[in-house]
């Protein structure tokens, strides 16, 4: 499985559904917090291709994107196979 790379604030409700989905399917991940860390943030960006919001989700070289691009994925049945990779 490639690694699953999560940015987050603490306080996004997206952010926590995003997580809630990832458990679910028994991925582990590395969450990034971004709250007050302005070099993450920007780092954050940068990869997202200029996408500010969190989460910002990353699996393997692949951006996902944020929330409701997981959820979308995982809906077209693209989430399992990106994680097989």
């Amino acid at each position: 499985m490639p690694p699953v790379v999560i940015y987050t604030r603490s306080t996004c409700p997206y952010c926590h559904s995003a997580k809630q989905l990832l458990t679910r399917k028994g991925v582990s991940f590395e969450e990034i917090e971004i709250t007050g860390r302005d070099d993450v943030r920007s780092e954050m960006i940068a990869k997202a291709n200029g996408r500010t919001t969190v989460p910002q989700i990353f699996i393997g070289e692949t951006h996902v994107g944020g929330c409701d691009d997981l959820y979308a994925l995982e809906g077209r049945g693209g989430l399992d196979p990106l994680l097989a990779a």
